[in-house]
């Protein structure tokens, strides 16, 4: 595709994400903190201002407080479909696009569709509602996110076979986390507000547990946080946006020094919920042929534990290693170089660098801190 070709395509992506409904999505840690709840509060609050609201799909558990809301607002009517001897009820795609209210309600985006429906899953009809032009809320479970199967699999160690991509999530225009403390959600199920009655021992026994209500807690407070992360990149200026933290560690072969600064590192990168790297410059004097076996083992495995802890390793082969930590610091946008505590004769050699004191002047011109570890 030429330049020419591209300008269109570009042009034309615009016209179409203009015309695109907006997206709004509801994620919470697990069944019963109140998603389903607060949509319904927000479509009546719309409603209240005049807005076209629907209501294309809700599923309120049965849950008193839930059906209470449901009543006095407008619903689109499912369609029927018959499945192997059954009638059963799907959101009717169709119907919504042809009456083409302001809004509509579409509640469990990661719900499969009956087989022989036009999408198999609901997040597809969300989409096509949205390029109808529609604005849609929606909401989710944080299981039900594709790229956290594996540690919710781990926490819960049940099989979540309804996901939904993560490019969809990325499309959502705003993402609200709806929270309840982990006291606070085992309470609403033991009083009944979650499930029947008969099914509450079990799921205490099982799935509400304080401690994987607590994991998957930190799961949604996580995503929803890299959402607004993500959309503070794409939508406010660089003249005006709060610069978000990112930590390199600059290590070497001195393997003791490197695990202190890899693990502070990775602390004060966890603390601001940001994204971290490890920098090791092999100057020729370090080179592979030069250094014993045993050295490059605490290298290796300084690096994994590095990986583990969720930062990204860097390799760079120089001799000019401040040149190096400038240059990284500046593709990766860090803010921050964590490098550990020289010896004395090292601070000699360092104080008469001159091209040290260059780095120290590039970093300032680049607004990024220099944190010395001890």
């Amino acid at each position: 595709m030429d330049e020419k070709e591209k300008s269109v395509q570009h042009f034309l992506n615009l016209i179409r994400k203009s015309k695109r409904g907006k997206f709004k999505i509801y994620i919470g840690m697990s069944a019963g903190v109140g998603k389903t709840f607060r949509m319904l509060q927000e479509a009546h609050s719309l409603l209240k201002n005049k807005v076209d609201i629907k209501v294309g799909y809700i599923e309120t558990h049965n849950r008193k407080e839930t059906q209470e809301l449901v009543a006095g607002l407008p619903i689109i009517a499912r369609r029927k479909v018959f499945y192997k001897g059954k009638e059963l009820e799907e959101m009717d795609v169709q119907a919504i696009v042809n009456m083409h209210p302001e809004v509509v309600i579409v509640d469990e985006l990661a719900h499969t569709n009956i087989e022989g429906s036009k999408n198999e899953k609901r997040w597809q009809d969300v989409l096509d509602i949205l390029d109808a032009g529609i604005n849609v809320i929606s909401a989710l479970n944080i299981q039900h996110i594709e790229s956290l199967y594996e540690e919710v699999h781990q926490i819960t160690g049940i099989d979540v076979r309804e996901r939904v991509p993560d490019r969809v999530i990325h499309m959502a225009d705003e993402v609200v986390n709806i929270d309840l403390t982990a006291d606070e959600l085992i309470s609403r199920l033991q009083e009944g507000k979650i499930y029947h009655p008969s099914k509450i021992q079990s799921a205490l026994n099982n799935f509400f547990q304080a401690e994987k209500i607590l994991q998957l807690r930190e799961l949604a407070l996580k995503e929803v946080a890299s959402q607004v992360e993500r959309k503070v990149d794409t939508e406010v200026t660089i003249n005006t946006k709060l610069r978000h933290e990112r930590f390199v560690a600059c290590i070497s072969t001195n393997h003791e020094t490197a695990k202190r600064i890899i693990r502070k590192t990775a602390r004060l990168a966890g603390y601001y919920n940001s994204k971290w790297y490890v920098l090791y410059v092999q100057t020729d004097r370090e080179d592979a042929n030069r250094i014993k076996l045993s050295v490059q083992r605490h290298l290796i495995n300084n690096f994994k534990m590095a990986t583990e802890l969720g930062g990204e390793v860097i390799q760079v082969k120089s001799n000019h290693i401040p040149a190096v930590i400038s240059k990284v610091a500046e593709e990766k946008q860090v803010t921050t170089v964590c490098i550990g505590k020289p010896h004395l004769r090292l601070w000699q050699v360092i104080l008469k660098t001159n091209v040290f004191n260059q780095l120290l002047t590039k970093l300032s011109d680049s607004d990024i801190d220099l944190v010395i570890l001890s």
